[in-house]
């Protein structure tokens, strides 16, 4: 198999910061291994496997010790290998977004319910998955159970969707900086148009940021502190392990810097336990 992505590093480094207790990665993915979770013809790339062991070393330099799985798109709608981690990393510590499709019957949603998911995914940027024409079907129909719609879009496709999220009667959980290009700092349409929705009181922002920027990734900071100062208390954070956007060895992430720029941007122990410990607790544990 040609792998199109860089393997995550062996060793991560070790943080400046130590994450609190209870503190939740609450966006990475596992991949593999491909004799028992296949990908998926259809998939846009194709990754070296990065299995819960691999995970798990680079979790623990961080002190990481809850954990939300969200599914891939090189997997489509075959949930297996993200369910199955949320067993392996431990039902009481862990969680999964899935990715369904408007065939998916009530008794399997009730099943992935009892099995950890909390909500579905749509990626708008990286496709093997959902159409966004099924959002409010399928939001209507998750509603019972509780969970959330996750959404992965960027520029000028997020602001776009912003009234259409707004009107769905479940709660929003934002990809990577809410889609929003660094570049455009921390006042440009996407990051306002955001804010916007953040307001509702049921939406969500993961600060999971690179791909929002390219190398040195200095202009993240301004638009991150931007989300924080405003919303911390709608504010979680993941690694984004294994980094699937780096495409070379030699430009692999650490986790650990990735880290250190969360402990930069919101500096005070406080913020650090809402957006680690206080707002996963009530996106992804709460009854």
């Amino acid at each position: 198999m040609d792998y199109t992505c860089a393997p995550a590093l062996a060793v991560t480094g070790t943080p400046r910061w130590r994450a609190p207790d209870g503190a939740c990665d609450c966006h990475f993915h596992i991949f593999g291994p491909y004799d028992r979770y296949p990908l998926s013809a259809a998939r846009p790339y194709t990754p070296p496997p990065a299995t819960i062991p691999h995970y798990l070393t680079a979790a623990r330099a961080l002190g990481l010790t809850r954990f939300i799985i969200v599914q891939a798109s090189v997997y489509g709608t075959d949930n297996a290998v993200t369910l199955d981690a949320v067993d392996g990393l431990g039902a009481a510590n862990a969680r999964a977004v899935v990715v369904v499709d408007d065939s998916v019957d009530d008794a399997a949603l009730r099943t992935m319910h009892a099995r950890g998911a909390r909500g579905v995914r749509f990626n708008a940027v990286s496709g093997n998955g959902t159409p966004l024409e099924q959002l409010r079907a399928l939001a209507r129909r998750i509603a019972p159970l509780g969970w959330h719609i996750q959404i992965y879009a960027k520029g000028a496709g997020m602001v776009d969707l912003v009234p259409v999220l707004a009107e769905l009667p479940v709660p929003i959980v934002l990809d990577h900086m809410g889609g929003a290009p660094a570049a455009e700092g921390p006042d440009g349409p996407v990051v306002r148009a955001v804010l916007r929705l953040l307001e509702n009181g049921r939406t969500w922002i993961k600060l999971s940021g690179y791909r929002s920027s390219a190398a040195p990734w200095t202009d993240l900071a301004p638009v991150a502190r931007r989300y924080i100062a405003e919303a911390a208390h709608r504010c979680v954070w993941g690694t984004d392990w294994p980094h699937t956007q780096i495409a070379r060895p030699e430009n692999m992430l650490d986790d650990a810097m990735l880290f250190d720029w969360l402990g930069d941007w919101a500096p005070d122990d406080a913020t650090r336990l809402r957006i680690l410990v206080e707002n996963p607790s009530l996106l992804y544990f709460s009854p």
